[in-house]
């Protein structure tokens, strides 16, 4: 009876993070009807309904908040004290989840850990490709990466790259009939590209600085991305200026097809870092994918 009580229990807990039945029954390889018959039990067993149940979504009920707050934990402690005695093998071994930008993921992560990998094959890497600011405890995250002066405080925080620079550009065919802008307030004249972030739900203010002097603009313009590949795909077909870390123009400044505007108000700010809770022990494998990220 306990062991059933305890998988019902890891069935609820996974539904109601996962927010639905399918992603659930994937995630502990059973089938949706018997996830089904294990939430009914166990609902039926403490006389109270656990999760409100849709056509498009499941969520907790008040009651059913409660029970995820007060065990959801306990499955995660388990889980990472089962991950310490894998990687109590001769090997390290165990799999560490990291969420970031995909710009971020091909220029940094991938051509660091790409040694790690061929050297500890049992060392398993998960990455979610996203722009917002995720909750990295609560979505069960070892780490995240997002540049340096955005980190909560309460987070560790490893320089994994050298300083940034913004940077304002163009195609060429876009100046052809317009004034290139010769200060930021210049670029309310002009179509720009906007980029919303995910978690604000809000469009990102063009920050600039000069001579230590911070100068921000709120942009207009035709179009509004939440990636940065299609703000860089957008300004070489000529339809704005988009405004990002200037390392996602390079090859394309480089060969003349996008034109650097504004430079000198663009000054160099903390880089990316790899960030994570300061109050989680570090798996041996976390370990070893922090220091081959360390710049």
């Amino acid at each position: 009876m306990i062991r059933r009580n305890l998988n019902d229990l890891l069935s609820f807990v996974t539904i109601a993070r996962e927010g639905s039945f399918t992603r659930a029954a994937s995630v502990l390889g059973v089938t949706q009807s018997a996830l089904s018959q294990a939430i009914t039990g166990l609902e039926a067993r403490l006389e109270i309904r656990l999760l409100t149940r849709t056509t498009r979504s499941v969520a907790p009920t008040v009651a059913g908040e409660r029970l995820l707050k007060a065990i959801g934990h306990r499955f995660d402690e388990i889980e990472a004290e089962l991950d310490d005695l894998t990687e109590m093998r001769d090997k390290p071994a165990g799999t560490v989840r990291i969420t970031c930008g995909e710009h971020i993921l091909r220029a940094y992560l991938l051509p660091k850990l790409t040694p790690l990998l061929h050297e500890y094959p049992d060392i398993k890497m998960e990455f979610d490709i996203n722009y917002g600011f995720r909750d990295i405890v609560a979505d069960r995250f070892d780490a995240g990466v997002r540049m340096g002066d955005t980190i909560d405080k309460d987070m560790i925080a490893v320089p994994i790259g050298p300083k940034l620079r913004m940077a304002a550009a163009a195609s060429p065919a876009y100046f052809e009939s317009r004034p290139v802008p010769r200060s930021p307030q210049d670029l309310l004249q002009h179509r720009c590209i906007n980029q919303r972030m995910q978690t604000a739900g809000g469009l990102y203010v063009w920050e600039f600085e000069r001579h230590g002097q911070p100068f921000n603009v709120r942009v207009d313009g035709q179009l509004v991305f939440n990636t940065s590949p299609s703000m860089v795909d957008a300004a070489l077909a000529g339809l704005g200026i988009a405004f990002l870390p200037e390392e996602e123009f390079a090859p394309h400044l480089q060969s003349g097809r996008l034109v650097r505007i504004l430079e000198q108000w663009c000054e160099p700010f903390p880089g990316y870092h790899l960030y994570y809770p300061s109050r989680r022990q570090p798996s041996r494998a976390f370990t070893l994918v922090l220091n081959a990220l360390r710049t």
